[in-house]
């Protein structure tokens, strides 16, 4: 797919991540522009990448902006580096205290939020169109005067933890996606979680913070991107009052050897306390840099979008050995990444019966093409998403923020639905039988165990007495 699948989003009081971006979505208001419309671009002369998309049909707008940093960035020891530090963003500077920026976005109507990828970091406030100067203002200020304080980071680096408590800890089926990535990717940093380890938050020191946050945290490492009903005209000579002052910072180039070839299957269990046991196998993939990027992004809508997929139609309807099926691709990545599919065991069925079944799916696409109908539907489904992308301003501007941080370029997003439908059932077949191979495999499995008992209070083993 084309939206990222590996993200850590801030969490914000009294809200949660999810909530906030449906916020996000409904003050848009889901205004449609014309699909495809090239945005202004330009460079200021400290390197920042600025692009301006107008779209007069509401008086409201996206101001994001995304840095090259993400997990990818990180070393071994410091994971989680760059998602503790978007969380630091939040802690105020000189000028805007602590608290300060979303109290002022929230007073003026906006909503404001951050998250992080394998490959990036992003922030954006959601605002009406006269309000978007303040939020230029506050991002800029943040860009070069952000205050690391040793006690905030201790209090949030406990909040990390939680979310991590709750997101992996406690997740089984979150715990296996991890654990996943770890097997698949040995040398490359796609190995770690974005959010990162308890042992390397642990270890975490606030002048790594600081040395990422100068490292990354330059104009030139970054790309600032502002969709709604806006004058790039008259925008740019703000944009350039408040960016341009920032001085470039070091041009970080991360050249990491490729991922060694795999050469067998790798299998392994996870026991967790669970209700049903979970099957996910992984295949190592291309990129956006390969033409086979677009086949196999559709062959992950015939195998999981909707009802009519196959390995709905199959595990879930046909057969009932599985609650859920699905599949995730993002070509949008800045290194090969990883193909997934899972099935939740049914109560009653065996994992066998689930592993089986999905593999004979894989061998299904192998021995023949998808039909004509099958793949029209799959083009039109994964075009249909494309243009509800394009319908928002929000959406629109992460996709190209994306796009650009991961080193595709904006203008490969208008190329996509163009070489979506260029693509043949024989090339569904072709990728089908070069990347989903036995020896590309890992299989990973969730083994449930039962609850643990709840302890005794001490009340009750002394009868109420101290």
């Amino acid at each position: 797919m084309l939206y990222p699948t590996s993200i850590m989003i801030r969490p914000i009081i009294t809200r949660t991540w999810l909530a906030c971006l449906v916020g996000a979505l409904l003050i848009l208001g889901e205004h449609s522009h014309s699909m495809g419309a090239d945005p202004n671009e330009y460079i200021l002369s400290n390197g920042m990448k600025v692009l301006l998309i107008e779209v007069p049909k509401a008086p409201v707008a996206t101001v994001q902006v995304w840095y090259k940093v993400g997990s990818r960035n990180e070393v071994m020891g410091r994971a989680g580096l760059s998602h503790m530090l978007e969380h630091m963003m939040f802690k105020g500077t000189a000028r805007y205290p602590k608290g300060s920026f979303s109290r002022i976005i929230r007073k003026n109507g906006g909503v404001d939020n951050a998250f992080t990828g394998q490959d990036f970091t992003a922030y954006f406030e959601n605002v009406a169109a006269d309000r978007v100067s303040l939020a230029l203002e506050l991002e800029a200020d943040r860009m070069q005067g952000l205050l690391l304080d040793q006690s905030e980071f201790q209090t949030e680096r406990d909040v990390v933890k939680e979310e991590r408590r709750m997101r992996s800890e406690d997740d089984p089926q979150g715990a296996l996606v991890e654990a996943l990535f770890a097997q698949v990717f040995m040398s490359h940093p796609y190995h770690w979680p974005v959010i990162g380890w308890f042992a390397d938050l642990d270890a975490m020191a606030i002048e790594d913070l600081q040395r990422h946050y100068d490292t990354f945290y330059s104009p030139n490492n970054a790309t600032l991107i502002v969709v709604g009903d806006i004058k790039a005209d008259s925008l740019l000579p703000v944009i350039k009052r408040l960016f341009e002052p920032i001085p470039r910072g070091p041009s970080p180039k991360q050249i990491l050897p490729p991922e060694p070839e795999q050469r067998g299957e790798r299998r392994f269990l996870l026991k967790r306390e669970a209700q049903v046991p979970f099957v996910m196998m992984g295949f190592r993939i291309p990129n956006y840099s390969s033409d086979d990027s677009y086949a196999l992004d559709l062959l992950e809508s015939i195998l999981s979008q909707g009802k009519s997929s196959r390995l709905y139609q199959n595990l879930v309807y046909e057969q009932k050995v599985a609650l859920a099926v699905g599949a995730e691709y993002s070509l949008l990545q800045t290194d090969p990444g990883l193909f997934y599919f899972y099935g939740l065991v049914n109560p009653g069925a065996k994992v066998d019966a689930v592993e089986e079944a999905l593999l004979r799916e894989v061998t299904r696409l192998q021995n023949e093409p998808p039909s004509e109908l099958e793949l029209q539907r799959a083009k039109n489904q994964v075009e249909a998403s494309r243009v509800f992308g394009q319908d928002s301003n929000f959406r629109h501007a992460m996709l190209m923020g994306q796009a650009e941080t991961v080193g595709a370029g904006w203008r490969r997003i208008n190329q996509f639905v163009e070489r979506i439908r260029a693509v043949t059932a024989q090339d569904i077949q072709r990728v089908a039988k070069l990347y989903l191979t036995p020896d590309n495999r890992t299989t990973g499995i969730l083994i449930p165990l039962p609850p643990k008992p709840l302890e005794s209070s001490p009340s009750a083993t002394h009868d109420g007495k101290p």
